[in-house]
């Protein structure tokens, strides 16, 4: 794979034959075995499984926040981590947004944009400004680009995060469940958000969620992941054309992949439910 598709767009992730183990107090704990995947430059791919799955072990492993045991995970064809080098080196290329918001307090969200490029020095102080502002335009926050986040939404500061992790360009964004807490009015704002950036950037997103309407809606595939230790179960192909609306939402084919994608979670579900138990007894 070149790490580019026919747009030339960057950020192919290939995953390939990775297993992850913990060693909590001598305890081996397998997260993920023999896991591959390869998902495409300019994809959205989806990750759905039972909670403890290890889906967040594998995003944590491209980020570069935890090693890997076995296998190698590649961006663009280049080894981020695998034999001799188990724990992926952080940088810009690969930018997370979590599900607990980042922002920092103190900072308006003009400066929270900013501060990145700033401290990397890949940009001077009035050039990240400038740019801060410029983007957070583009994401319908021009208005409180001088606000904290205490004073805004919710839902105006996630987007503020998303523009944060944009403004280094990255090729790869990493999102872990980023829309969660959120009301359903809320969250189907976000949705829309998140669709105009991907439309307009088309970054490689990884995206892990619960919600499996979510992943229908926004994905391009979703993994539907085994209970733990974590391996590919199913992948659901969403051809619903792009761009997408919220009327995609009452149409048949998006009822029929949520129904595919809910059959292989709920097995997992069963099985993550009834090892639970086993671990009770």
């Amino acid at each position: 794979m070149d790490g580019q598709n026919q747009t030339g767009a960057k950020g192919a992730i290939s995953i390939r034959n990775v297993t992850k183990i913990y060693d909590p107090e001598g305890v081996n704990v397998m997260a993920v075995d023999d896991c591959s995947l390869e998902i495409a430059a300019g994809e959205v791919c989806m990750v759905v499984g039972p909670s403890g799955c290890g889906k967040t072990t594998l995003l944590n492993s491209i980020a570069g926040f935890h090693s890997i045991t076995k296998g190698e995970i590649l961006l663009d064809g280049e080894m981020l981590c695998g034999p001799g080098n188990p724990k992926a080196e952080q940088g810009a290329d690969r930018m997370v947004v979590f599900q607990h918001g980042a922002l920092f307090p103190w900072m308006t969200l003009g400066d929270n944009v900013a501060y990145g490029p700033i401290v990397q020095e890949t940009m001077t102080k009035a050039e990240a400004k400038e740019k801060a502002g410029h983007m957070l335009a583009e994401a319908g926050l021009g208005d409180v680009a001088e606000k904290f986040p205490g004073e805004v939404s919710s839902g105006m500061a996630r987007r503020a995060e998303i523009v944060r992790a944009l403004i280094n360009d990255p090729k790869v964004l990493l999102l872990d469940e980023p829309y969660r807490a959120m009301d359903a009015l809320t969250k189907s704002i976000m949705h829309e958000s998140l669709l105009e950036v991907y439309d307009r950037t088309r970054v490689t997103i990884f995206f892990i969620t619960h919600d499996l309407e979510e992943a229908i809606f926004l994905g391009d595939r979703v993994i539907v992941m085994t209970t733990r230790p974590a391996r590919t179960k199913k992948i659901v192909n969403v051809d619903i054309p792009r761009p997408r609306d919220y009327t995609t939402l009452t149409s048949e084919k998006f009822r029929q992949l949520v129904e595919e994608a809910k059959d292989a979670v709920h097995e997992e579900a069963i099985k993550a439910f009834e090892a639970g138990e086993r671990e009770l007894a």
